[in-house]
């Protein structure tokens, strides 16, 4: 096995591995494709992962400039790491921009340095770091003719990680962290201990509700950003929205109770998303 095989089956097991929704909507990509979206989805892995595994944050430090660094050496043509080897070719073959591989890690430093989000904007910064950068590299892999399709990348993405801040905010809170500017919490005279101490409440829940429909019109915006001439290529990312807001269908059904809880989809419902999404944009989907 070749080098590069050995870096991209290194990413393949790393995206398996992580279970998320995102590796369904891969499936029906072809193979270059899947390979270039597995690679900048390893990354994004990879170094979130340090900063949810490192005990001591000085190593994170030194893990994420680490990672500064061989971005760097990626774009130079030298990378060492199997995950930028892996980055190489899709780099060059669909002319991603580094600025977007170094917002993501951007996203990494602003988790590793928390200190709570006041406003609106301030999360959405974050959000657009950890999750729309992703969108915007994913985007020019699938493929778009049209820049409005940049809008959709950037819209979805938002969309998806508020999604991930309302299932994720029991785990969260258990680190010491909330994902809620506090500017919303302050609508329901709320506060961060309410979450850290787990106090489940109407209010609470109706705060909860509220960041869901945000997610929503996130959504909207993305859809309506998106050109018909782009949405067969953009697929993949129609595919995790079906995912993702069939999970925010069962949080709300729930109440938004998630404070003792992590809801979740069974991967064969999330196949099943995903066999559908992809048949009802392309009846050739299945094929692919």
């Amino acid at each position: 096995m070749s080098k590069l095989n050995q870096a991209q089956a290194y990413c393949r097991q790393k995206v398996a591995q992580s279970g998320s929704s995102f590796y369904y909507s891969f499936l029906f990509l072809p193979k270059p494709q899947q390979t270039a979206v597995m690679a900048i989805y390893a990354f994004c892995r990879e170094v979130d992962d340090i900063v949810d595994e490192c005990q001591d944050p000085k190593v994170a430090e030194r893990k994420l400039q680490w990672w500064q660094d061989e971005i760097e050496a990626l774009y130079l043509g030298k990378p060492s790491h199997p995950i930028s080897q892996a980055l190489l070719p899709p780099v060059e073959q669909y002319a991603l921009p580094k600025h977007l591989f170094l917002e993501i890690l951007n996203g990494m430093w602003m988790d590793l340095r928390y200190q709570g989000y006041a406003t609106l904007e301030d999360l959405n910064l974050y959000c657009h770091c950890v999750a729309s950068a992703v969108g915007l590299l994913t985007c020019a892999v699938f493929g778009y003719h049209d820049n409005n399709t940049l809008v959709f990348a950037k819209q979805l993405g938002l969309a998806l990680q508020w999604v991930n801040i309302i299932r994720d905010v029991g785990e969260d809170a258990q680190r010491g962290r909330l994902y809620l500017p506090e500017s919303e919490l302050q609508i329901f005279e709320l506060s961060p201990q309410d979450f850290f101490e787990k106090q489940d409440s109407p209010a609470l829940r109706a705060c909860l509700h509220r960041q869901a429909q945000r997610a929503r019109e996130y959504y909207r915006n993305a859809l309506a950003a998106l050109p018909s001439c782009d949405a067969l290529a953009q697929r993949p990312g129609l595919i995790m929205a079906a995912i993702y807001f069939a999970l925010l269908d069962e949080i709300e059904r729930l109440d938004c109770q998630v404070l003792h809880q992590r809801v979740s989809l069974t991967p064969l419902r999330k196949l099943w998303i995903a066999w559908k999404t992809a048949r009802r944009l392309h009846p050739s989907a299945s094929s692919s």
